[in-house]
């Protein structure tokens, strides 16, 4: 046999970059083609090098981007949710969560800058990568959204408690619609703390790695240009500020302003299972306070999700078929009881997520 030898097949490249210049340690979320999806391997990744760069004293800034030109990061790798929740029993998702969470909560805890460039397309479990940094800068190209709802899920990774914080009712409808925000709207409901323009921000990055924070950011900060939100409180503080989901879609309907009526319409594709839920997980996060305790419940309700019809069915239909044409049981929002709502809440003993010890309900 004549030949050059064995195929050897190229090395896989890391899905997670890490790599040190200057006083700027950067992590790189490394699977383009995916839109930097988060995998299980990824976060362990991540809290490793966090990890290790908390004591070093080289590293005196740490930033976050993603790989590509489409965005940070679009979520958590959902089709592998969808197949344990539908052919296994659950425990690898339960596990990616357990270690997703307290990475979202060592991210908020981080004792050095920790400075996440949200450019592009920043969703889900890249919210949670970057929305509770110290640093975080938005641009043009922003689009931020928690669109849980529309996959038969709840906003987690810490999402119920940003959006929580947001003024008036604005994190209410972000929570429940899943829509998209830009820039100015990400910094005035506090996803966001400083407008970059997406050609600025290779310098800034150099500049990270010789200067102080406070001096880069001084360098390429510019004012942000307005959002859509400041303009639509009216409205959605005054459908938002009720107890149901039910009243909720009255008032919208009801309103007269057009995105008012187009926001009901949102819902109304929405799994109404977890509308409610994500609801209630909104109005006890502001009780709860601490976002360990609303990672221990958010734990809590996802877990839940992996035994509910919606999740699968959702991911189904968004991401798997794509027929856009989920069918949600219960179908409607008076098919589902407070019961069915309580049980996303439900302590799980041994299981339990355990940062903030959320007392039981």
């Amino acid at each position: 046999m004549t030949g050059a030898g064995p195929h050897v097949p190229p090395p896989t490249e890391a899905s997670v970059l890490l790599h040190i210049t200057g006083r700027a340690a950067r992590l790189t979320l490394n699977r383009p083609k995916a839109l930097n999806a988060l995998n299980h391997a990824m976060v362990r990744s991540l809290d490793a090098a966090l990890a290790a760069w908390e004591h070093d004293p080289a590293v005196e800034t740490v930033v976050i981007t993603g790989a590509g030109e489409r965005g940070l990061c679009a979520g958590g790798d959902i089709r592998a949710v969808h197949d344990d929740a539908r052919d296994g029993d659950g425990t690898a998702s339960a596990a990616f969560w357990r270690d997703e969470y307290r990475l979202n909560a060592r991210i908020a805890r981080y004792p050095k800058p920790y400075v996440a460039v949200m450019d592009g397309i920043v969703m889900g479990g890249g919210v949670g990568l970057s929305a509770h940094g110290g640093v975080r800068i938005v641009t043009e190209r922003s689009r931020i959204a928690m669109p849980e709802t529309g996959i038969g899920f709840v906003p987690d990774v810490g999402g119920t408690h940003l959006l929580a914080r947001a003024p008036g009712e604005l994190g209410t409808h972000l929570a429940l619609t899943g829509a998209q925000i830009g820039a100015g709207d990400a910094l005035l409901t506090g996803l966001a703390d400083h407008y970059v323009p997406s050609a600025a921000l290779r310098p800034f990055l150099d500049d990270l790695a010789e200067l102080p924070v406070r001096e880069a950011l001084a360098r390429h900060v510019q004012p942000v240009p307005q959002g859509e939100l400041a303009g639509q409180r009216e409205w959605i503080d005054a459908c938002y500020a009720v107890g149901t989901v039910e009243e909720i879609v009255q008032r919208l309907l009801a309103h007269g302003d057009p995105a008012a009526k187009e926001a009901a319409e949102t819902l109304f594709a929405k799994s109404p299972t977890t509308l409610k839920v994500t609801l209630a997980a909104m109005r006890r996060a502001r009780r709860l306070g601490s976002l360990e305790r609303v990672l221990d419940q958010e734990y809590r309700v996802s877990c839940a999700a992996l035994d509910a019809p919606d999740l699968v069915e959702g991911i189904r239909a968004q991401i798997i078929d794509k027929d856009r044409d989920p069918h949600w049981s219960p179908a409607t929002l008076a098919e589902v009881a407070d019961a069915d709502v309580e049980r996303f809440f439900a302590p799980l003993g041994e299981r339990e997520l355990g940062l903030g010890s959320v007392p039981g309900r």
